[in-house]
């Protein structure tokens, strides 16, 4: 896999991952359904997909040659653009409106 196949592959996940908490009412995506989950619940597996987010980059980064070491500021601009990405399920979940 070639460097540009990964970096639209991480992306291409992450997309999905920031919103598939507010696409699914299931307990960190397995458990038991709860039909209005709670909001801690769906900050918490957004906090969880965005770990499995950055160890997927992270791996693929370290298959193509040799991992670079980040500091705080990186992880802190890739967990916003991760918000940022999980802003359409967001959208869906808390501000559509119903029919009238």
């Amino acid at each position: 896999m070639d460097q540009s196949t990964a970096v639209w592959l991480v992306l291409a996940v992450a997309v999905i991952a920031a919103n598939l908490p507010y696409f699914n009412e299931r307990v960190l995506l397995v458990g038991p359904r709860h039909a209005p989950k709670a909001v801690w619940w769906r900050l918490l597996e957004l906090v969880l997909m965005a770990m499995l987010t950055f160890a997927l980059g992270s791996a693929l980064e370290a298959r193509i040659g040799q991992r670079h070491a980040q500091g705080w500021e990186f992880y802190a601009a890739a967990s916003c653009l991760f918000i940022t990405l999980g802003f359409p399920g967001f959208v869906w979940r808390y501000l559509r409106r119903g029919r009238a």
